[in-house]
């Protein structure tokens, strides 16, 4: 309307009188533009209880709240990046600054986004049966995301697996991890160290300077016969009721799996499973920059506890799952279903590997295959040995199946 006056004006005035009068036709324009954009009135209409007004619908469709949530999620998220580029930097200047965790509402706002049903969603897409002209591209654009060296694998020939979830649990060539014989403790799989050490004051490190409990974690005690260890004493800790042998201490080791690594896990020693512990949770990421930012990590997510004991006292190897890694197996154990909707969060089942046949449990010799993610996620163990336990590790190193952890 305004341009249409504009130009109307111009039209019609004379070609001397046109520079003397443009100041007046872009007055008029201008108003005619501003009154376009004036807000409408409301509409009020009667009803025999009260007055109601309506708002117009050009004022409604500015507050739709799409653009606002996209615009402070990305204002967010880019303000997190910067974070971690900016602690990135201060590590490379050899600076050790303390995490900053993540508030109250910030764990809360994780935990409501529907993780579980998009792990679920996400299992039932790996399990589609790809195409043999579409497998080299996809397989090979995720080799060439995450690192993942094929020449370590059994099968080379991508088009081999059918699907992505065949592709994720590719087995290795039998020489590609030679089990380390002279040390007691091996890892359990491919990974990276997050932390290791003693176990002090009942709260294990997830990363330096950001811990959990190791009741959270494991759980609470049960008296029932078939559990590892011994039944609790009323003023006796968590951490003291585990460590069943006198001069012993309590150790740990977390080793997170990136989506490149090697996806299954195995034995890390000589030991007996005697029992299984299976948390429904949270299926929040686990990468070590979610690690450093939210306290309790570990204790939020699904996770799998097997204990038993070993030749030392008392040995723990936990799964924890992660987003998009919703599914855990353990190949002995058929009765376990992780991230089902069946199971609410903040329970746990028990089940119990001793029977009346198996006086014993499930005998795991070390390096023997024993379970396998969907994905990339972590395992931590938790066991006792004697003070003189020494770990060959550091933390951030990179490790693989069959290396050594620690020995006496």
């Amino acid at each position: 309307m305004a341009v249409s006056v504009g130009l109307g004006c111009l039209r019609w005035l004379p070609g001397v009188a046109w520079r003397s009068r443009r100041p007046h036709c872009e007055d008029v324009a201008l108003s005619h533009f501003l009154q376009s954009l004036r807000k409408p009135p409301l509409r009020t209409f009667s009803t025999n209880a009260r007055k109601v007004h309506t708002a117009p619908a050009r004022t409604l469709s500015l507050l739709r709240p799409l653009p606002i949530l996209v615009a402070t999620g990305g204002g967010y998220a880019g303000y997190r990046q910067y974070e971690k580029y900016r602690q990135r930097e201060l590590e490379k200047l050899g600076l050790d600054i303390p995490p900053k965790l993540a508030g109250h509402w910030e764990v809360a706002l994780y935990k409501s986004v529907p993780t579980r049903l998009l792990s679920r969603a996400w299992g039932r897409l790996n399990q589609v049966e790809l195409p043999q002209w579409l497998r080299r591209p996809v397989y090979s654009l995720y080799i060439w995301t995450f690192g993942v060296n094929m020449k370590e694998a059994a099968v080379e020939d991508l088009h081999h697996y059918r699907n992505l979830s065949e592709f994720f649990r590719r087995k290795l060539k039998p020489q590609a991890r030679p089990v380390c014989g002279l040390h007691s403790v091996i890892s359990p799989s491919d990974g990276k160290i997050l932390n290791f050490g003693q176990v002090k004051n009942c709260e294990v490190e997830q990363v330096k300077g950001v811990t959990y409990s190791l009741e959270s974690f494991l759980g609470p005690r049960t008296p029932a016969e078939d559990l590892p260890f011994p039944p609790a004493t009323p003023h006796s800790s968590f951490r003291s009721q585990l460590v069943t042998r006198e001069g012993n201490e309590l150790y740990h080791c977390v080793i997170y799996l990136a989506p490149g690594d090697y996806h299954c896990f195995h034995s890390p020693t000589d030991w007996t499973v005697s029992h299984r512990r299976h948390f429904p949770g949270s299926l929040m990421s686990v990468n070590p920059g979610m690690a450093r930012w939210i306290k309790e990590l570990f204790c939020h997510n699904e996770r799998v506890v097997l204990t038993g004991d070993w030749k030392h006292g008392f040995f723990s190897l936990t799964a924890v799952g992660a987003t998009n890694v919703g599914s855990i197996r353990i190949y002995f154990d058929r009765d376990l279903h992780t991230n089902s909707p069946r199971y609410s969060k903040g329970s746990y089942n028990d089940f119990s590997f001793v029977t009346h046949a198996n006086k014993e449990g499930i005998p795991m010799r070390k390096g023997e295959h024993l379970g396998e993610f969907n994905l990339g996620s972590t395992i931590v163990l938790i066991f006792e040995a004697p003070k003189d336990f020494n770990f060959k590790l550091q933390a951030g190193q990179k490790i693989r199946f069959g290396e050594a952890l620690g020995s006496l």
